[in-house]
């Protein structure tokens, strides 16, 4: 059974002189020697160091009170996850599924063995309560395969306790830095032994997201575009620029990097059930699809629409479990909202056991998703076209000219599908019209997130006004499946001789929050419209 631990820690160089006095710290009390622990580590990795190059590590260790198997994930400089397991042979399939959206088909392998010798000291406060364990270890590596060599370091760690104030971290390392030690130049044991047993570098093409690699000098290159390699954001920083030599097909290309890396990197996230992890894997599935087919005229779509097919499959399967949160949390507020007197029958019950039977069998079904050879086929094919792009003329054009053209051809589109749902008489068929403006209205949204570093405020306006749009649209979709939902738990109800009186009025809520949001449809659009500018 997997464990997880927030650790938080800083890492420092250290010489023959040992550790300083950490008595003066603010809030020690004490500094308790706990005694020197003997830790042997076999790192395992891909043969082209996948893991490593998105900055995760994965070991086998023994030795010390938390002997085993663990995989740690960045969360941030300085904080990441640790996932534990019990030691074992072999690598637990817990952790073998974290990791698989980047081996993939591969096999983890050792890498490197690090065997520590650490003389380890508890910081505690006045009541004997631990604030951060501090050990100095004298680490020997050793490269067991990409490499050979050997390497020998001494290193001072300090790790907060479980549920300590990050703040303190500030006053140990106040004192370390006054006492002559300084912050460690590499992150991690993993990343100074891979770069001390052996010279070569660190293949830069894995990227931080990605599990393949990519071709050296292609116009592919991720540091031409907008953003940072894998954060997952609509196009980058929003005050870029797209001068200098920066062509169209460099910036599209290092958007859709941007959203593979994060499809990959939120992988462990969903299978965790880290809140909004689906979500926003559902949004950067979304996004690459968005941008294959508003940037046609830069990539080919022979080539992109199957891979654009393969997205829409993988949003839908991410939505099955993300639309149940989103209604179950609506319909939750909404019956909690009820006055008691309007509460007739176990609408609270049946409803929670809905939920969960929902839950349970989608989110079955997900983790099947995430461990499908379609999955992985797909996560294949994006680094493929990314690494051998499909780039057509436009590709050689200046970014701001072709997002520009891009964008108003989106607008022009979103026009025609809202203007005709405002024609139709209220119904069926006008909602069924308005969900798909609501649907273009997020492909517009997110090319114009994508053109923002090119177009500046222009883009960063259209943004926001299509997004309101976009979100009366989405409160009107809410409400047509909430009603779905509830004439079928009122059905059930009735079978079973329960009262279906609330389904009834929590029903018209939703007819009401529906005309609401079609009321207010026309005015939000006319600001869309006033936008000007791309």
């Amino acid at each position: 059974m997997a464990e997880t631990k927030r650790e938080i820690e800083r890492k420092y160089a250290a010489d023959d002189s040992g550790l300083p006095d950490l008595t003066g710290v603010a809030g020690v009390a004490a500094v308790l020697d706990q005694g020197v622990a003997e830790l042997d580590a076999t790192y395992y990795d891909t043969p082209d160091l996948r893991l490593a190059a998105a900055s995760i590590t994965l070991r086998r260790r023994t030795g010390g009170s938390d002997a085993g198997w663990h995989l740690k994930l960045p969360v941030s400089p300085g904080v990441r996850d640790e996932i534990r397991a019990p030691l074992s042979g072999t690598l637990p399939p817990a952790l073998a599924a974290l990791v698989r959206s980047r081996v993939r088909d591969g096999e983890p392998v050792p890498v490197v063995r690090l065997r520590s010798a650490r003389d380890v000291r508890h910081l505690v406060d006045a009541d004997g309560a631990l604030l951060a364990e501090v050990s100095l270890d004298t680490v020997r590596a050793e490269r067991l395969s990409g490499g050979s060599g050997t390497a020998q370091w001494t290193e001072i760690e300090v790790e907060l306790a479980d549920g300590g104030d990050p703040a303190f971290l500030d006053r140990v390392d106040k004192r370390l830095r006054k006492a002559g030690v300084r912050p460690a130049k590499s992150p991690s044991k993993l990343a100074r032994a891979l770069a001390e047993t052996d010279p070569g570098p660190l293949d830069a093409g894995a990227g931080a997201g990605s599990a393949g690699k990519e071709s050296p000098g292609k116009e592919s290159s991720g540091k031409e575009g907008p953003g940072g390699a894998g954060s997952g954001k609509g196009g980058g920083g929003k005050k870029g620029s797209s001068g200098g030599h920066v062509t169209a097909g460099a910036y599209v290309l290092a958007y859709l990097r941007e959203q593979r890396d994060a499809i990959v990197a939120l992988d462990p996230a969903v299978r965790q059930e880290v809140p909004d992890a689906v979500h926003s894997m559902r949004v950067a599935t979304r996004r690459t699809r968005s941008a294959f087919r508003s940037y046609a005229k830069v990539l080919d779509r022979a080539v992109t629409d199957p891979v654009g097919a393969e997205l829409k499959w993988l949003a839908g399967e991410l939505g099955v479990d993300r639309d149940r949160e989103v209604l179950t949390a609506h319909l939750t507020a909404a019956l909690d909202d009820l006055p008691a007197t309007l509460v007739a029958g176990p609408v609270h019950d049946r409803l929670h056991s809905w939920a969960r039977e929902r839950h349970g069998g989608s989110r079955r079904h997900l983790i099947g998703v995430l461990d499908s050879r379609r999955y992985l086929n797909l996560l294949d094919a994006l680094d493929a076209l990314l690494a051998d792009p499909p780039l057509r003329r436009a590709a050689a054009a200046k970014p701001a000219k072709v997002a520009a053209k891009a964008v108003r051809k989106d607008v022009r589109k979103l026009s025609v599908l809202v203007e005709e749902a405002l024609w139709l008489p209220p119904g069926q068929e006008r909602d069924v019209a308005l969900h798909e403006a609501r649907k273009r209205a997020k492909r517009t949204r997110y090319a114009a997130e994508a053109a923002e570093p090119a177009l500046g405020a222009p883009a960063r306006k259209l943004v926001k006004s299509v997004k309101s749009v976009q979100k009366v649209l989405g409160e009107h979709q809410d409400s047509v499946m909430a009603r779905t939902t509830l004439g079928e738990l009122a059905a059930v109800a009735h079978a079973t001789g329960e009262s279906a009186f609330t389904y009834g009025v929590l029903y018209g809520r939703e007819e009401h929050r529906a005309a609401l949001s079609e009321a207010a449809l026309p005015e939000r659009w006319e600001k869309v419209r006033r936008t000007t500018a791309v």
